[in-house]
C-alpha cells in the first residue's frame, strides 16, 4: 500500500530527504500505518543550518511590525484550518477532536500574542555618570535557533517555538516528533503561506538522537529549546554546553494535587477528572499524585470513580469519545508495570480499567487508593490515565510529601481558605501553581519548570525574552 510521505521543509522548499529513508506514521487508535515521514540526512541538516544562518542575517533586520504581520497572517491561517489540521492531529496523536481543535486554537492565539509582543522588545537608556556619555541597552535576536518538540501537543509545542523565534527576529530549525509529523508540517505550511522568507523556518524529521547531536554540534545555532523528558533534557544540555548555546528546557513533571479539608469537593472533582484524562493523561502538567485530607478521602474517591465511569474511551475522531488511545503500545506496558508495583506495595484498585481488547493502544483509567509514597507511580512520571490517591493529615506533612521529588513543573491545591491559599502558593516548589483550578498555561503567561523539570519559560514575555540577547552601547560625545 502506498502512503503519503510527509516531507522536510528546508530553505523554503519541501524535500523528500537526500537518503530517501522514511519512518512509518501509525494511527494509535487503529494501529494502521497511514503515512510516512522523510528522514533528514546529515547533508539535509547542513542545508538547513546554512539556510537558517543566511536567512537570519536578513530576517533580524525586518522591522518588528512587519514580522508581526507575517506571524499574524500565519495565526489567521492556522485558525482558518483548525478543523482540518485537528483531524490530522487526532489521527497521529489519538486525542479527541475537541481537544485537538482547542490545541489548534491555542496555536493561533499564541502566534497572535507573540506577533504583537515582538513589537515590544524594548531597550532602555541608563543615566550616565558623565554628562558626555550616553548609555543605551539594546535587545536583539540571539541568532538561529533549534526547537525540539514532543508528540503530546504536536501543534502547541511546535507553534510556541516558531512564533517566539520569528517574532524575536530569529530563524529556526524545528525537529518535531516523528510520531506526529503531519501536524507540524501543516502548521509550517501556514507560516510559509503567510510569507515567512526561505530559510527563516526549517522543519526536519528523523532519528532524534542523530539529528539533535548534529544540529547542536554546529556553531551556527545559538539557542536550543526543548519540550521533552528530563533525561533527554540533560543530554541536550550537555551537548549544548560544548558551544555554550542558550537553552530553554521544558521537561517532565509529576504534579501533586492537594485537596484540603475545606475544599469545594464537587468543583475540585470536576476540574481534576477533566485535567487528569486530557490526552489520556499524556500531559506534562497532568495531576499525578492526589493528596486528599483524611476527612474528605472517602468522598473524594467515590466522586472521582463515579465521574470517571461516565467517560467514553475510543477513537478520537468520534465526537462522543472522552479519552483516546495512548501514543504507542509500549506505553500500555509501562502502565501495567506501575499498577502491578503499586498493588504489590499495598495499594488497592478501586476502578480497574487497563488494556482494552482489539485494535488500538487503549488503556482505560485505573484509580488506586492508599498508595504508599515509595511506589513507582509516586516517584516516576506515569504519563497515562493512572490515578494514585493517598490521604494526609496536616499542612506541613502534605507540603513535605508534595515537594519530595526533584520535579517542579506544576502543582495544584484546592481550598476555600484565603490564608491556606497564601501559604500553599508560597510553599509549593513548582513553576506553575494552580489554586482551585488546573489551567496553568495561556499564551500570555510564562510556562516552565524548576529543578529537574527544567528552566526558562515559553509563552509570556519570558518566552520572547528567551530568543533575545542584551547589548550595551555606550557613546562618548567628542
Amino acid at each position: 500500500m502506498t502512503t503519503e510521505i510527509i516531507p522536510l521543509f528546508i530553505d523554503g522548499a519541501w524535500r523528500t530527504g537526500a537518503a530517501g529513508d522514511t519512518i512509518p506514521v501509525v494511527d494509535p487508535a487503529t494501529e494502521e500505518v497511514f503515512s510516512s515521514v522523510a528522514c533528514a540526512s546529515a547533508g539535509d541538516l547542513d542545508l538547513a543550518l546554512d539556510a537558517a544562518a543566511r536567512a537570519f542575517l536578513s530576517w533580524k533586520h525586518v522591522p518588528a511590525a512587519e514580522r508581526a504581520r507575517v506571524v499574524g497572517r500565519a495565526a489567521d491561517l492556522i485558525e482558518g484550518r483548525k478543523f482540518e489540521i485537528a483531524r490530522i492531529l487526532t489521527r497521529e496523536n489519538g486525542k479527541p477532536l475537541a481537544e485537538a481543535e482547542g490545541e489548534l486554537q491555542f496555536c493561533a492565539d499564541a502566534s497572535r500574542w507573540y506577533a504583537e509582543e515582538g513589537k515590544r522588545a524594548y531597550g532602555r537608556v541608563i543615566p550616565s555618570r558623565s554628562p558626555d556619555v550616553r548609555q543605551i541597552v539594546m535587545r536583539e535576536p540571539v541568532g538561529p535557533a533549534l526547537g525540539f518538540a514532543a508528540w503530546n501537543f504536536p501543534g502547541g509545542n511546535v507553534t510556541l517555538k516558531i512564533a517566539a523565534a520569528l517574532s524575536a527576529g530569529c530563524s529556526i530549525i524545528v525537529k518535531p516528533s516523528d510520531e506526529t509529523p503531519g501536524t507540524a508540517a501543516a502548521i509550517a505550511r501556514c507560516f510559509e503561506e503567510a510569507g515567512v522568507p526561505a530559510g527563516v523556518l526549517n522543519v526536519v524529521f528523523g532519528p532524534p538522537a542523530e539529528i539533535s547531536r548534529h544540529l547542536i554540534a554546529s556553531p551556527i545555532a545559538k539557542k536550543v529549546s526543548l519540550t521533552g523528558s528530563t533525561p533527554v533534557g540533560k543530554l541536550l544540555q550537555r551537548q549544548a554546553a560544548e558551544t555554550l548555546k542558550r537553552c530553554t528546557m521544558e521537561l517532565g513533571g509529576h504534579a501533586p494535587v492537594i485537596v484540603f479539608a475545606d475544599a469545594d469537593l464537587e468543583r475540585a472533582l470536576d476540574a481534576l477528572v477533566a485535567a487528569k484524562f486530557r490526552n489520556a493523561g499524556q500531559v506534562c502538567t497532568s495531576p499525578t499524585r492526589f493528596f486528599v485530607h483524611e476527612s474528605r478521602y472517602e468522598d473524594f474517591i467515590r466522586g472521582f470513580v463515579e465521574r470517571t465511569q461516565t467517560l467514553t474511551i475510543g477513537n478520537g475522531l468520534d465526537r462522543t469519545v472522552s479519552i483516546g488511545p495512548l501514543i504507542t503500545s509500549r506505553r500500555r506496558e509501562l502502565m501495567d508495570g506501575f499498577v502491578q508495583d503499586a498493588t504489590a506495595r499495598g495499594a488497592r484498585i478501586v476502578l480497574d480499567g487497563g488494556r482494552r481488547d482489539g485494535k488500538g493502544y487503549f488503556y482505560a483509567p485505573v484509580v488506586l487508593r492508599d498508595v504508599p509514597d515509595e511506589a513507582r507511580i509516586m516517584t516516576e512520571e506515569p504519563f497515562g490515565p493512572l490515578v494514585p490517591v493517598t490521604p494526609f493529615a496536616s499542612f506541613d506533612e502534605v507540603i513535605a510529601r508534595a515537594n519530595a521529588l526533584p520535579f517542579g513543573l506544576a502543582s495544584y491545591a484546592f481550598t476555600r481558605d484565603a490564608s491556606t491559599v497564601a501559604r500553599v502558593s508560597d510553599a509549593l516548589d513548582a513553576g506553575q501553581v494552580g489554586i482551585n483550578h488546573t489551567s496553568v498555561h495561556e499564551p500570555e503567561t510564562p510556562f516552565g519548570g524548576v529543578n529537574e523539570s527544567g528552566y526558562g519559560a515559553e509563552s509570556g514575555i519570558e518566552g520572547l525574552d528567551a530568543y533575545l540577547r542584551t547589548k550595551l552601547v555606550t557613546t562618548l560625545a567628542l
